[in-house]
């Protein structure tokens, strides 16, 4: 987009608009409330997080035409909280409204078929993978994608939509148990570590790059997310932060985007999935950077200038799920054990408002702040013990 196409900023007091109504579209809600706009959200759950927090709940599916009308009649521009918005949707929104991400950027990431070929395909590694449309394409899967892990194309998140797979009998069994939809069949991988890079693109081309994270997942939801402020992995963060930014600018992409890394046993660094929105493993920047990642998304979104992405200290970020609400005794439900966590100096406590805690539903997190990250890793100890949270320092 040329300079002279980018549209004037759109001031504090006017309007923005968020599909999709949980804990990533409340918090983006704070921060645009925090830089004095109005938001409206559009989400179908009346009970939704951030429609309990926005100035305009609009209760409509995400494709519903009379509520996608009034979401671009009372808003100038438009921004997402999830991958998995219809891109139909978005391209009826931006026939009225600014849309960011556009549909045609989205379309790519909520297809990981799509998604790994564009990767691939501009240069950035990617594990080895086959498309899996039918039986027979397992079987003529090459043979080192054994073991493997088989990924539903479309709506898997958190774990959801995937097992590990060590045959071919084995990944038939899932396909069927998917339901026999598109998948993607991916290589395991000598994995040393994860990382993840949070990035923020505008209209004219500038980016930034918050410092990696590194992560730790457990049942394939993020669990663990550490920034060391002193001593950052240089190398590794420089190289992940150019693939991160190869692949912002091939989706012609205007907003904040995080692509999840995996860094093999040799060194190599390998890209796993792209969110193109704000993430888990970005929640750290809420308390430990200059600006959060949902600041720099409204930012975006209204074409203001892009925020500072340094960190004020290192961080480790813990998620919270509803298992911590149940004793592991005897299996009731209590409240967790809040003043522990509040106790520790450097905890801070986020919660997402969610009317039911489950076991496995994101509930909140903590970022536990420290001078150092051995500072930030210590007090995480204590909060994770307050809470009944496994770490491993």
């Amino acid at each position: 987009m040329n300079e002279a196409s980018i549209p004037p900023p759109i001031s504090p007091g006017d309007w923005l608009g968020m599909i999709g109504g949980g804990q990533l579209g409340r918090m983006y809600c704070h921060a645009a409330q925090s830089l004095g706009y109005k938001v409206a959200v559009l989400d179908p759950d009346p009970q939704s997080p951030a429609g309990a927090v926005a100035d305009l709940h609009i209760r409509a599916a995400y494709d519903d035409q009379a509520g996608l009308k009034q979401l671009s009649e009372r808003c100038k521009a438009i921004t997402t909280e999830f991958e998995n918005v219809p891109a139909q949707s978005l391209e009826t929104l931006a026939s009225a409204s600014l849309v960011r991400p556009g549909a045609q950027a989205v379309a790519v990431v909520q297809d990981r078929i799509r998604e790994k070929a564009f990767i691939k395909n501009i240069g950035v590694p990617v594990a080895p993978y086959a498309a899996i449309h039918t039986p027979q394409d397992i079987d003529a899967a090459a043979e080192g994608l054994f073991p493997g892990i088989l990924k539903a194309a479309r709506l898997g998140y958190d774990g959801k939509g995937q097992a590990r797979v060590k045959t071919r009998e084995e990944a038939r069994q899932a396909l069927e148990s998917f339901g026999g939809v598109a998948c993607v069949l991916e290589a395991l991988l000598p994995l040393a570590s994860e990382l993840s890079v949070v990035m923020a693109r505008g209209a004219d081309g500038q980016a930034v790059f918050y410092p990696s994270a590194r992560n730790e997942h457990r049942d394939g939801i993020l669990a663990v997310s550490t920034v060391d402020a002193r001593s950052p992995d240089q190398a590794i963060a420089v190289q992940a932060a150019n693939a991160a930014l190869a692949i912002a600018e091939g989706l012609e992409y205007v907003g904040v985007l995080c692509v999840e890394f995996f860094v093999l046993q040799d060194g190599r660094l390998i890209a796993n999935e792209i969110a193109p929105r704000p993430h888990n493993s970005g929640h750290y920047t809420m308390n430990a950077s200059v600006s959060s990642q949902f600041e720099q998304q409204v930012r975006v979104t209204a074409g203001l200038p892009l925020g500072g992405t340094a960190s004020l200290c290192s961080v480790v970020m813990l998620n919270i799920l509803g298992d911590v609400w149940f004793d592991d005794a005897t299996g009731l439900k209590r409240e967790p054990d809040w003043p522990a966590v509040l106790a520790v100096p450097g905890a801070k406590l986020h919660l997402y408002g969610k009317s039911e805690a489950r076991r496995g539903r994101k509930m909140g997190h903590v970022n536990v702040l420290g001078a150092t990250v051995a500072d930030a890793v210590g007090a995480a100890s204590r909060v994770a013990h307050a809470l009944g949270i496994p770490f491993q320092p």
